[in-house]
């Protein structure tokens, strides 16, 4: 058996993440010991033995679905989100008086091509105006995107809105950067079982592991709740070009 929550597992939450877990595990009566921190999470995504996981809504809806089950989808009180639902934010420094518009003209870091909040909704929002990034730098990651922008490699990233608000509060970057605009909602990072569990139950024991939650992991969290949100919903989110297909077109 094997759990992972390592979509926001930055240092600074581990803790708080590993309380969690416990409360869920503890309310099922199995489950590993510890979250598994040291593994790819296309092989734990996968594991036929996978209790729970976060995924990322593209994945899910180009790869995974048909394959995990849905468990829910944490609430984490975005603003301008409806619940369980969140967008990317658009970051530049924030000595940068450059729009949009004219940031396209730049560099912008991304972490992944099968990212939703890094790549899908920041290339559907530009497209809708007209635009498209003239660079386009690959980091591996939100917090090195930023990092990016920061230090001058890149002149823009879009980063998954809870992602943006962990990093102002437990690293230097929001210091260096500052946020433009925000994508359209689309639904936030599923937790996701294997195929065989009972998806219903492990909700049940999350939904109350979330009510359990100390005050003080809560808020280093942002857990407000978990929301049904059917495969549907995920699957209707349109997939953006590749970035290849992106710079192949004339």
């Amino acid at each position: 058996m094997i759990a992972m929550l390592g979509m926001y597992d930055m240092p600074a939450l581990q803790a708080a993440h590993d309380r969690f877990w416990n409360l869920i595990r503890d309310d099922l009566s199995f489950g590993p010991d510890r979250l598994t921190r040291d593994h790819n999470m296309w092989d734990v995504w996968q594991d036929p033995g996978l209790i729970l996981a976060q995924t990322c809504g593209m994945p899910y809806r180009t790869r995974l679905h048909g394959q995990v089950q849905l468990v829910g989808t944490p609430d984490y009180d975005l603003p301008d989100c409806p619940a369980g639902y969140y967008n990317s934010v658009f970051v530049t420094r924030r000595d940068d008086t450059r729009d949009l518009k004219d940031l396209a003209d730049g560099t912008f870091a991304y972490n992944e091509a099968l990212s939703q909040s890094g790549w899908a909704a920041p290339i559907a929002h530009m497209k809708l105006m007209n635009l498209r990034p003239a660079i386009l730098m690959e980091t591996g990651g939100h917090a090195l995107s930023a990092q990016a922008v920061a230090i001058g490699n890149a002149d823009y990233a879009a980063l998954d809105a809870l992602t943006w608000h962990l990093l102002q509060e437990h690293t230097d970057l929001g210091e260096h950067l500052k946020g433009l605009t925000g994508t359209s909602p689309t639904p936030a990072l599923p937790y996701i079982t294997a195929q065989g569990q009972d998806a219903a139950r492990i909700a049940r024991a999350v939904r109350a592991a979330i009510d359990g939650l100390e005050e003080g992991d809560r808020q280093q969290l942002h857990l407000r709740g978990l929301i049904d949100i059917p495969p549907a919903d995920y699957l209707s989110v349109p997939n953006p070009p590749t970035p290849k297909a992106l710079h192949s077109v004339s």
